[in-house]
């Protein structure tokens, strides 16, 4: 693997692609002492655009909705935070969570978005009034870890907990429709079509048919434990996450096609690039890697304090 200092006038290297030339993804990256950096190149700008600052609580989850006109955030406070991406101006719910919520996200081209937390507990909200809660599920027997809507069958949506359990539920009815076993960490429905459901338990992740619950494929291959996954836009690959290692997954093969060593830093979470397939964008501590699979090149960059 190759790695790149951000200061390096050369970083444009990382984004060589095979004769095709890739470099809109992202380019030479400049860090001043009063900003935080920014690259752009051929009209392609990567960059700290806004900053939310929530005292000393930490954040553990944010998600954009489908629009991308609002993005949530949570954490510590027990309080969903919404950033109004026209106007960035923020507002946040009351604390209805007694502990520190865990995941949010929001439902398929909805305001409406619901939260997992640590108090065992399901809330439903609506971005576009988030002075209340819509829908609460409070008779859990066991901490809600991670939870996520269907992107068709939008009144679909499961939860995992702390007991490995994972549980479907119809939100119109408000009532668990099944549950199975094999998610404790994450759960994640494919994109698009929502054929299949990713479950991060230990070291292990699940792919589950989502309408007969059978599973499918088991990719092992961390030493860690796994705290994050996530889809590619189109759902054929799959990136699991653990404080060491990225790991990349093809869904037609079942195997681990590429992986990253975090090289000393932590790995916490991340996400595919929704234009340039072959960029996963990791969060680490206080950075964030940039990682051109195509080329098997990385790039960290200063983000956090």
């Amino acid at each position: 693997i190759e790695r790149f200092d951000p200061l390096d006038e050369n970083t444009e290297t990382l984004l060589s692609h095979d004769g095709s030339d890739v470099r809109g993804i992202y380019g030479t990256v400049k860090q001043s002492p009063n900003e935080h950096q920014k690259e752009s190149v051929k009209g392609f700008t990567f960059a700290e655009v806004g900053c939310i600052r929530t005292r000393n609580s930490k954040v553990t989850c944010c998600h954009f909705s489908s629009d991308g006109k609002f993005l949530a955030s949570s954490g510590h406070d027990k309080k969903v935070v919404l950033w109004n991406m026209d106007t960035l101006q923020t507002v946040s719910s009351p604390g209805e969570h007694k502990l520190v919520i865990t995941d949010l996200r929001f439902r398929a081209n909805s305001t409406q978005l619901a939260t997992a937390s640590v108090d065992k507990s399901v809330r439903i909200w609506d971005a576009a009034n988030p002075s209340y809660c819509v829908q609460a599920y409070n008779g859990h027997s066991s901490p809600v870890m991670s939870l996520d809507f269907h992107p068709r069958k939008t009144e679909l949506f499961c939860f995992c907990d702390n007991d490995n359990e994972i549980h479907y539920w119809n939100l119109n009815l408000f009532s668990c429709m099944r549950m199975s076993k094999g998610g404790m960490a994450q759960v994640r429905f494919q994109p698009r079509l929502g054929h299949f459901l990713a479950a991060a338990s230990d070291k292990v992740v699940s792919i589950f048919d989502v309408e007969t619950d059978r599973q499918i494929l088991t990719f092992q291959g961390h030493s860690k434990i796994v705290n994050y996954i996530c889809w590619d836009v189109n759902g054929d690959y799959l990136a699991s996450v653990s404080h060491d290692l990225v790991k990349l997954w093809s869904v037609a093969t079942g195997e681990c096609i590429q992986e990253l060593s975090s090289g000393g830093n932590q790995f916490h979470s991340c996400v595919f690039h929704p234009s340039y397939s072959t960029l996963l964008v990791i969060g680490g501590i206080s950075s964030l890697e940039l990682w051109n699979m195509a080329e098997n090149k990385s790039m960290t960059i200063p983000a956090h304090e």
